[in-house]
């Protein structure tokens, strides 16, 4: 069994643009290499927007050395990017953009979702790349809802829904530059389980919605984070109401870490060398 290691609670939410209304779980400032290759999580708890005249979001903005997930549970976003990728990704679809050498992208409420007004509520993932890829092309994978495996957990403890990795000889549809697990877990209140997780890896279990208690020893609510210990191949997991989750498991990548705002690499030098390419075009 994987020991509780700590909890920690997110920040107060802030804005991202005028469209996103976040908590930053775990940023790389704060945990860094503790939790390779993870680096940053924003949670937008589910928020109410009424309908507006023109789309609320973030405008186009610089990435590099990383990749950034975007997981929408209720709403719309639209993202536009430099390559020429785009598209409206809806409740249940993901999107996998891979930043390295470098992209430009936008991220904003969608057309329809802007007219109509609803509830958001999205999750934004960060996993670093290895250092062998961070200069790799960009690029991105668009990944509907259905592709999606769903796993019941056993005695009616809940589903897995299977991002990346495998979960119970189910695949996640999502491919990574290094070895993962991202189980997008709903657990009824009064639920209890165990998840088979490898062994030596960073193991995070994020929760969104709800309260659980974990290893019998620690409890966590929502916008709480739970790191384990390296060791072991399993974490028990109880819901004390209705519980919404995401287990993020990988291989650490065993590499520095140097970041600057939208820029993730692996020495100073290169940051600078970010920031320069930025502002030559």
């Amino acid at each position: 069994m994987k020991q509780v290691k700590s909890v920690y609670s997110a920040p107060p939410m802030h804005w991202v643009g005028d469209g996103f209304p976040v908590r930053s779980v775990f940023d790389y400032h704060h945990l860094g290499e503790a939790l390779s290759p993870f680096l940053l999580l924003d949670y937008a708890a589910p928020t109410p927007f009424a309908p507006a005249a023109r789309p609320r979001g973030v405008g186009a903005h610089p990435h590099r050395g990383f990749e950034t997930v975007t997981l929408v549970f209720d709403g719309e976003v639209a993202h536009h990017d430099s390559t020429g990728q785009g598209g409206v990704i809806g409740p249940g679809d993901v999107q996998w953009m891979t930043a390295a050498s470098g992209i430009l992208h936008q991220e904003y409420h969608s057309d329809t979702f802007t007219a109509q007004g609803g509830l958001l509520h999205m999750v934004q993932l960060w996993v670093n790349l290895p250092a062998a890829h961070k200069m790799a092309p960009p690029g991105y994978q668009a990944i509907t809802a259905d592709c999606f495996p769903i796993v019941p957990l056993p005695a009616g403890a809940g589903t897995a829904r299977v991002i990346a990795g495998s979960f119970c000889a189910a695949q996640g549809p999502a491919h990574t530059f290094s070895p993962l697990q991202v189980l997008d877990l709903h657990l009824p209140a009064g639920s209890q389980t165990q998840i088979d997780v490898q062994d030596g890896w960073t193991t995070l279990l994020v929760v969104l919605q709800g309260s659980m208690e974990i290893n019998s020893s620690a409890h966590a609510n929502a916008a709480q984070l739970v790191l384990f210990e390296p060791v072991g191949d399993q974490i028990a997991a109880a819901a004390r109401s209705d519980t919404h989750a995401l287990l993020l498991s990988g291989q650490p990548l065993g590499e520095p870490i140097a970041g600057h705002g939208p820029f993730v690499m692996n020495s100073r030098a290169e940051i600078m060398q970010a920031i320069d390419d930025f502002n030559h075009g």
